[in-house]
């Protein structure tokens, strides 16, 4: 088990880190951009896992010079990935690491996710009611790779940041957290690089 003694809190991301989601959700990006007419680039939609849906959609607009209603596109996108009926498993190696620390550690997940969903994936997983704290792309003003969610999960669960380790699978999840004044342990393809 990785030693997370030096610390007093952990920050789980949701997607990709805890729960086995980002294939679902690049799926339902690619549904949503050939319908938009977005050219779809894989690597890139998965390097911005952990954005909020409205903002991801920002960005295609930037990088294609289109000029879509972000709100209209992740309505679309969300339904997309509500229409594939997907129930993800949760990641074995994190999911350890929250089980052997959850009894003397305080423990919240910051996701780029909305609050319904982050909700309802960590229901259906008997997780929501184990956390301290949940902070969603909803509760932020400016999600990652702002330091804002990150901060607001140490707030919540009443750790410092600088006591505080997050697990992401992104490099936009780990810039958040190194803003944010935290060590970060990437999780790769469902493996912790520690």
């Amino acid at each position: 088990m990785i030693d997370l003694s030096a610390y007093q809190g952990i920050v789980f991301d949701m997607d990709g880190t805890l729960i086995d989601s980002m294939g679902a959700h690049i799926k339902a990006w690619e549904k949503t951009c050939q319908q938009y007419g977005y050219p779809f680039d894989e690597a890139y939609m998965h390097g911005l896992g952990g954005v909020p849906t409205r903002n991801t959609v920002v960005l295609l607009n930037e990088k294609h010079q289109m000029s879509y209603d972000p709100d209209e596109v992740a309505k679309t996108k969300r339904q997309h990935w509500l229409d594939m009926q997907h129930k993800p498993e949760l990641i074995a190696s994190t999911i350890e690491v929250f089980n052997h620390y959850r009894p003397s550690m305080r423990i919240g997940i910051g996701t780029g996710a909305e609050r319904p969903h982050a909700e309802h994936l960590l229901n259906q997983h008997g997780l929501l009611e184990r956390i301290d704290a949940l902070v969603t792309a909803t509760d932020v003003t400016n999600g990652k790779p702002a330091p804002e969610t990150f901060l607001r999960v140490a707030e919540e669960i009443g750790v410092s940041a600088h006591k505080c380790v997050v697990f992401e699978d992104t490099k936009i999840g780990q810039e958040a957290a190194q803003r944010a004044g935290m060590d970060c342990i990437l999780v790769v393809n469902g493996e912790i690089q520690a």
